[in-house]
């Protein structure tokens, strides 16, 4: 139980703000923006009457309403996205018919657009759409004073962002020792990519950088060790994005002003990829192993496709520059393609997934295209057929280029790719797995005899995986099994594991498996830091140019 809900359980608070988080580690921002901006935009005292209660997908939401229901409030609000839309559906329903009188207003973009269409928003009391930060102040304020609003559906206000309270003070002392920390230097995107809800925000607003470097030097000073900043485009101003990159170097930098070899500081940020210009290349050339995660999205490699969607992305440049980051930089680099954009076939999608590969990130994300709720890209669902699953997280099931089996084997594919590749644990053997003509070739038939071998697409041991590799390259590809135990065998024993697969018995007798020490993201780091290092020449000057 947290500090938050125990000083509220004995005072009796009037308003719960809660969600549903992917995993522990998530802390909500949009929760403590809402938290820090009670006081200023709905009236003095608010927040003191105000709990955060953060659960799980792990979590069930009979539990969820047990606990909520027992702090027994006027108010609950509820922060709806995609990947918590169907369990938040569930616990509204069960708090409705448990206490009906309790007022749910909902937020998030699940519910900021079609409204009318959502079950969810139907039992809600209040939904507010867009921007929460001081709408959801001042209807609590209506909701506890009264006189209580009329209108269901609320348009949120969008003020300046120096008339916003920032929430970082509302990080208690347990989110900074064991969780993730959102943060955000600017709101909004420029970029109108129709596959994202950010294309409705049309510019970016950056936080006054002064104030913002306060708050960030208030986090680290606390304890704050891993941040992730949720800016779409945090290279869009170079001046901002330098400080921050700067802050984080000097503080990592020993007595003696040098930089140690590995430190505890953890920073991601999402890149536009074709905008690194020299004076961002030399700071991100100094951040140490480990430390420093880019988040670039390519997201297609397909002209036609760009333009269709919107997309404004230099191909030539942003290969160049992440060229420039896997040959010059310590920094973990991950890459983002979308399969099923209206128009891309799988041969195009394919042909841009060999030209990434060769490249070399670290990790490419694999991802369905999903029809979020109020994209522009819904524009193109008739010319194209596109049918979307009703059902979060409503990835795409087919359209005028790819059909549903087609859709399915990818979905599959990208899932083993993560299990092989984004893992880190097989860095030799993916060499024998994906050499000749096409890489995305290899690693599709790769994901058919897997699928049609087991039948499933999780819950495999890492023991069971080396020896179905092992059984593919070998019986079905027809390499040498020598050259196959050989790279399982490093591979295996470069991961840490320590049990016995059946291909590796032999060799896993003569010596004794090796260890990764640190933290589950520090281990995957530094499995492809290591592996790959070992397994893949540097990226060429060709590979960039492809």
């Amino acid at each position: 139980m947290s500090a938050d809900i125990a000083r509220a359980q004995v005072s009796g608070p009037s308003i719960v703000l809660s969600t549903i988080n992917a995993r522990y580690i998530h802390a909500s921002l949009g929760l403590r923006c809402l938290l820090a901006n009670l006081d200023r935009h709905g009236r003095p005292g608010l927040r003191a009457q105000t709990a955060l209660c953060e659960f799980t997908l792990a979590q069930k939401p009979l539990q969820m309403a047990e606990q909520l229901l027992a702090l027994a409030p006027r108010v609950i609000g509820l922060g709806v996205y995609i990947w918590n839309a169907a369990a938040t559906l569930q616990l509204v329903q069960l708090i409705k018919a448990l206490q009906p009188d309790i007022k749910i207003v909902l937020g998030g973009p699940e519910v900021s657009h079609e409204t009318e269409q959502q079950e969810l928003c139907r039992l809600a009391d209040h939904v507010i759409t867009g921007w929460g930060d001081v709408s959801f102040a001042r209807l609590c304020r209506d909701l506890l004073d009264g006189p209580p609003p009329l209108m269901k559906r609320i348009t949120g206000e969008q003020p300046p962002l120096q008339d916003l309270a920032l929430p970082y003070a509302e990080y208690s002392e347990q989110d900074l020792r064991e969780r993730l920390l959102y943060v955000e230097a600017s709101r909004g995107c420029p970029y109108k990519c129709e596959f994202c809800l950010s294309a409705l925000d049309k510019t970016a607003w950056p936080f006054e950088l002064e104030r913002f470097m306060a708050e960030l030097a208030g986090l680290f000073d606390r304890g704050a060790r891993h941040f992730k900043f949720v800016d779409r485009t945090f290279n869009l101003r170079i001046d901002h994005a330098s400080r921050i990159l700067q802050f984080f170097l000097d503080r990592m930098r020993g007595a003696d002003g040098r930089m140690p070899e590995r430190s505890e500081v953890f920073v991601h940020f999402e890149l536009v990829p074709d905008n690194l210009p020299e004076r961002l290349k030399a700071l991100i050339a100094q951040f140490p192993p480990g430390s420093l995660q880019l988040e670039v999205g390519i997201q297609s490699l397909n002209p036609e496709v760009q333009q269709r969607i919107s997309r404004r992305q230099d191909d030539a440049r942003s290969f160049e520059n992440l060229h420039w980051l896997l040959a010059h930089s310590q920094a973990h680099v991950h890459a983002d393609l979308i399969f099923g954009l209206p128009g891309e076939t799988l041969e195009s999608f394919a042909a841009g997934f060999d030209r990434l590969q060769a490249l070399g990130p670290h990790e490419i994300q694999l991802g369905i295209l999903k029809r979020l709720r109020g994209a522009p890209i819904a524009r193109h669902s008739a010319q194209y057929a596109m049918v979307f699953d009703p059902q979060p997280p409503y990835a795409l099931l087919q359209n005028s280029t790819l059909d549903f089996a087609t859709v399915q084997r990818v979905q599959r594919l990208a899932r083993y790719w993560d299990l092989l590749a984004n893992s880190g644990r097989f860095a030799r053997s993916l060499q024998l797995l994906l050499a000749g003509h096409s890489a995305f070739a290899a690693l599709l038939s790769w994901s058919d005899w897997l699928w049609q071998r087991t039948g499933k697409t999780h819950e495999f041991a890492h023991e069971a995986l080396v020896d179905l590799l092992f059984e593919h390259l070998t019986q079905t590809r027809g390499l040498d099994a020598q050259a196959a135990t050989e790279a399982l065998l490093a591979d295996y024993q470069a991961s840490g594991a320590r049990g016995k697969p059946r291909c590796l018995a032999a060799g896993l007798q003569q010596g004794a498996a090796g260890t990764l020490q640190g933290a589950p993201r520090a281990q995957r780091q530094a499995r492809h830091g290591q592996q790959k290092a070992q397994a893949q020449p540097q990226p060429t000057e060709k590979a960039a140019l492809l």
